[in-house]
């Protein structure tokens, strides 16, 4: 029974459109629709729910881990509808479970607006670029979207390193291996360690949740290879901040100079529930490094990343709070909501409020005229 009640709830969840399912003991199985918590309407969880359920889709080796460590985190596919990545853990004695539908469609950069001078960057040859931004804001569909585009239209050898692997990539003009973290490899940084022997020009590392993995990802970068990485910052700032303050302060002058002769773009994005219709769309904060901003990472004057940003939009950058505030005056989502997610929520707030009664007029045309809405962004 359990097999089916999993499978029964798998198909709900992708039919819905949802992006989570949870499975708590207490309530009924939950998800997570456009950003809200919805309740399916059947039996509230018990213990034994909750242990089958997990047993039914938890591979032996997680189990293990569960007992060992009181959690693990794995995906698995659920036929051709998607994969889900899972993460099972213990709380008040018993088994929770929250599951992430990664659809199976890989998505263009026109489907999720990522800004057009992306497709150019991942044409670098060495270099790396980060996708930031806080849980379940789309980074890994961002990474994948740009990976598939590089796959399809250059010959490059791409290696993934991944905990778990979400989208599975194919062999298109480019070749791919996509290794798993518990799986193929023991860690980021072991991985990390051997991948530069395996004639690699394209890494992917899904998340750099250590110093370590920082590091490893800073020298490829150096040594000549394109390096896509994730981190949970929320703005371009704070991103170079995270990165040197992660290092030991003897070094972090050293990093700054790797950052500022490496770093090749960040992007900070946000999903946020639409108004107009139903689904998400995703603000952006996007910085390309030109020299100006290489000198104030080298200098460490990152606190004039902001204004070099508002001024470089010829090379599409932009600040998260001026597309926040492009897609509160499009009518395409609620003003708190833009005031929640904004870096500087009482200047928006009060931008906002000026234009509610015309003292500022919208911009001129769209922040970003590609835009995505679910169920394209899922994690």
């Amino acid at each position: 029974m359990a097999t089916l009640h999993i499978d029964r709830l798998l198909e709900t969840c992708i039919k819905r459109g949802a992006s989570d399912l949870h499975l708590h003991v207490g309530r009924p199985p939950t998800l997570r629709l456009h950003g809200r918590l919805r309740s399916l309407e059947t039996k509230v969880l018990e213990p034994a729910d909750t242990v089958a359920l997990m047993k039914a889709i938890t591979p032996e080796r997680a189990q293990q881990e569960i007992q060992e460590e009181g959690g693990t985190d794995f995906g698995f596919a659920f036929g051709d509808a998607g994969r889900f990545r899972v993460s099972v853990f213990h709380q008040r004695g018993n088994i929770s479970l929250a599951l992430r539908l990664i659809p199976s469609k890989l998505f263009t950069f026109e489907e999720i607006g990522l800004p057009g001078i992306v497709k150019s960057l991942c044409r670098r040859p060495r270099g790396i670029f980060l996708v930031t931004g806080p849980t379940g804001s789309g980074k890994t569909t961002t990474m994948a979207t740009m990976i598939d585009h590089i796959n399809r239209h250059y010959d490059k050898h791409i290696v993934t390193i991944e905990d778990p692997i979400e989208y599975y990539h194919q062999h298109h003009k480019s070749m791919i291996n996509q290794r798993e973290v518990g799986v193929d490899v023991p860690s980021f940084s072991e991985a990390l360690r051997r991948v530069l022997r395996q004639d690699p020009d394209v890494i992917l590392v899904g998340e750099l949740r250590d110093l370590e993995t920082m590091e490893s990802a800073l020298r490829a970068a150096e040594t000549g290879h394109l390096v896509f990485g994730t981190l949970h910052t929320t703005s371009a700032q704070g991103t170079i901040t995270r990165i040197s303050e992660q290092f030991p302060v003897a070094q972090q002058n050293q990093i700054r100079i790797q950052l500022a002769s490496t770093l090749i773009a960040v992007l900070c994005q946000a999903l946020i529930p639409r108004i107009d219709v139903r689904g998400r769309v995703a603000a952006y904060e996007f910085m390309v490094v030109t020299g100006a901003i290489s000198n104030l990472i080298r200098e460490n004057k990152v606190f004039r990343i902001p204004s070099a940003i508002q001024t470089g939009k010829k090379f599409g950058m932009q600040l998260l709070d001026e597309h926040l505030f492009g897609l509160v005056s499009e009518g395409k989502i609620s003003d708190e909501d833009a005031v929640d997610q904004a870096q500087y929520p009482g200047q928006l707030h009060d931008k906002i409020e000026a234009f509610r009664k015309g003292a500022i007029v919208a911009p001129a045309e769209p922040v970003n005229p590609s835009e995505q809405v679910e169920p394209v962004f899922r994690s």
